[in-house]
């Protein structure tokens, strides 16, 4: 076995009279070894322990440098992955070759360095691990020497070393960059993280977070599995790396441990108030220095690595070709095309509009206080369409085709209608289309059967940017009549109510003159108290406003103090003329016209609650018919939904699905108990909602 193929101890090398030929290294290397090793000598953890006690970390004498720096072209580092992260060695015997650990039954471990570009990564290993000699190259100059993955093989500690490259280098692959370097740590054993600054900055936890989180959620499966396919139980823990971060400051001091708290403590501390985790690491340690003049101190950084190599119940030795297997296996794993980001700061952002479309997430485009000067937010990205934003306008077909972006909504009347005949023109033949030019473009059941769609006639529909809430919508106007309608709700699903009657009856609560009492308070007749049934017909006299059934007030006649001029309904007391008397004293109080106005609301209103009474039999049919012809356009459609938005239990026959009038989502009876008004959707009184929205409130 020659020289170069021999594990060596370069820590001897203080203590040796070297002389300047190369033959005289090779014949010292050879005739001398640290552990007095054969071939055949079999390395285990206590060996591995037994050697690091006896290693000495100190550092050589100076008259000995210069002809230790000639060891670097012995004990050399070479690339073991580029920086577009390819493996450069193609197996793991080439892999022991380069690192020069032939060695049956040897056992390594593992110390990458990690830091921002112009550290000193290349040097701070160089010192701790081969006496100063130049084994990883460094440089004096701007552009960074170590690019990728460099590795070198400590022969005495049986430590294999990883040179990374530098973060918050320039480069046109950052996220490829990073992921390269979370790939290096999930395989080391200790990593160094070398930060040279008067104080510890944000990069530093914001990478130890991210490597603490990758290593728990993407890395610790696949080292499992190699750790099974290899045979080897337990080779890897659960728990990552161990983490010692090196600090070197000039004119503030490091981070001290008192009686109250260690410098580990403050680490801990100040990666919980950036809310990020450690816990995936085995261990996290602090070495600061302070180097007022040059050379830095490394003794308390060897003598930190000299610990954690020595502590093997956490992370054992393994076998170089296990390393191989393992890093190749992330490699493979974790690899092709990434995203780059640019990390640049563009200054657009300061002084355009911050405003977001809810919808797609796109920024306003225009400059800020555009509103104030009566501008608009635009942008000129397409937007996606949402129910519960009701993004889909339409623009009138004709106006478009003429040159002119007429945005048209859906009503359920036209703007000349009566609003209680819009209401009965509504429930007979759907909902219109209304354009300020054109007029009435569209209705939804204009025929019995063969209707188009809006698209297909009328408008085209355009889906536009959601940049505010606070407008409630036009399209609920169906669906705020049905949840009004709280006997409707109650008749379709009860046999024994009569839609038609529920209809009439609020239908008659919302044009009733006001001296008369609420069909909703009328329990029984005001005459002979008879209790009303749900089928039970309750009328009005049209003198007094009581509610009466029909036999106490089959009379008619015709009441002109409340403007009634034609014989009307009148119950049996104010049909006798001496109660009639009582009556118009009663009513001399109020005024002509408040009487005539009053009044005649309700006699126009009379042929439609006829019309809506014979349209009441649509209420016959099922509830989901009635929900898909009233939902406004931002609720998710009943055929989208399958579970409840908050308890995600599946709706069924004994679950039935409502909606949230703030998000439109699909939710059960027992997770929207809540009622509130939602006015930027046009709920002005108190609606159904989730408790997802209550609380987001």
């Amino acid at each position: 076995m020659s020289a170069l193929d021999r594990p060596t101890n370069n820590y001897l090398w203080r203590n040796l009279k070297l002389d300047s030929t190369r033959p005289a290294i090779m014949e010292s290397l050879e005739s001398l070894s640290f552990c007095n090793r054969d071939e055949n000598t079999s390395i285990n953890n206590s060996s591995f322990q037994s050697n690091l006690t006896q290693h000495s970390f100190n550092p050589m004498h100076s008259e000995q440098s210069s002809k230790l720096m000639k060891l670097s072209d012995i004990l050399q580092s070479f690339l073991l992955i580029d920086g577009n992260e390819y493996l450069k060695v193609s197996s793991a015997e080439q892999f022991i070759q380069k690192l020069q650990c032939a060695a049956n039954d040897l056992k390594v471990k593992v110390v990458s360095i990690f830091g921002n570009t112009g550290d000193g990564k290349s040097h701070t290993l160089n010192q701790t691990f081969f006496g100063g000699a130049e084994v990883f190259r460094t440089s004096s100059e701007q552009s960074s020497c170590t690019l990728g993955v460099w590795a070198a093989f400590d022969p005495h500690l049986n430590v294999v070393c990883l040179d990374t490259e530098g973060l918050l280098g320039i480069t046109d692959h950052e996220n490829a960059r990073t992921r390269l370097l979370l790939k290096v740590l999930a395989v080391s054993d200790i990593v160094i993280y070398r930060t040279r600054s008067e104080r510890l900055h944000k990069d530093l936890f914001t990478f130890l977070g991210a490597a603490s989180r990758a290593y728990s959620h993407y890395f610790q499966a696949a080292l499992q599995a190699v750790s099974l396919r290899e045979g080897i139980a337990n080779a890897v823990n659960t728990l990552g790396p161990s983490v010692i971060i090196f600090h070197e400051t000039r004119h503030t001091r490091p981070l001290k441990s008192n009686a109250n708290e260690s410098a580990e403590d403050i680490l801990r501390e100040r990666f919980a108030q950036t809310k990020l985790e450690i816990e995936a690491f085995s261990s996290i340690k602090y070495v600061g220095v302070q180097t007022i003049n040059p050379p830095t101190e490394y003794e308390p950084l060897r003598l930190a690595v000299q610990n954690e190599l020595m502590n093997t119940t956490v992370r054992s030795a393994r076998k170089p070709h296990l390393v191989y297997h393992t890093l190749k296996t992330l490699n493979d794993k974790f690899s092709g095309e990434i995203e780059n980001t640019s990390t640049i700061l563009f200054p657009d952002q300061y002084f355009t509009c911050p405003v977001k479309c809810f919808s797609c997430g796109c920024r306003c485009q225009n400059s800020m206080g555009h509103v104030r000067e009566g501008k608009p937010h635009a942008n000129d990205g397409r937007c996606k369409y949402q129910h519960q934003y009701e993004n889909l306008v339409y623009v009138c077909k004709k106006c478009h085709s003429n040159g002119n972006e007429v945005i048209v909504t859906s009503r359920i009347q036209t703007q000349n209608d009566n609003s209680w005949y819009g209401l009965a023109k509504y429930a007979w033949s759907g909902y219109v289309i209304e354009c300020p030019h054109c007029g009435e473009i569209y209705r939804s059941r204009q025929h019995w059967f063969g209707n188009k769609s809006p698209e297909d006639s009328a408008v085209r529909s355009e889906i536009t940017h959601v940049w505010s809430l606070t407008s409630p919508t036009s399209q609920n106007t169906a669906q705020r009549v049905v949840d009004g309608v709280s006997y409707i709700t109650e008749a379709v699903t009860s046999v024994s109510l009569q839609p038609t009657k529920a209809l009439t009856a609020w239908v008659t609560d919302q044009i009733a003159p006001t001296y008369w009492k609420p069909n909703n308070e009328i329990h029984q007749c005001h005459k002979c108290k008879k209790p009303f049934l749900p089928t039970d017909s309750k009328h009005h006299c049209r003198s007094c406003g009581e509610g009466f059934c029909a036999p106490c007030s089959s009379n008619s006649r015709c009441v002109p103090e409340r403007n009634w001029f034609t014989p009307v309904r009148v119950c049996d007391d104010c049909y006798d003329p001496d109660a009639n008397a009582n009556s118009t004293e009663k009513v001399e109080e109020v005024t002509v016209r408040d009487v005539t106005q009053d009044v005649n609301v309700r006699k126009v209103s009379e042929h439609v609650v006829s019309t809506l009474s014979a349209v009441g039999s649509v209420l016959t049919y099922s509830k989901s018919l009635i929900k898909d012809t009233a939902r406004p356009s931002y609720w998710i459609p009943d055929s989208e939904v399958e579970c409840c938005c908050v308890c995600e239990e599946t709706f069924n026959d004994l679950l039935p699905l409502h909606h949230c009038r703030d998000c439109g989502r699909g939710v059960c009876e027992d997770c929207s108990k809540n009622r509130k008004r939602v006015p930027r959707r046009g709920w002005d009184n108190p609606v159904r909602v989730c408790d997802a929205c209550v609380k987001i409130d």
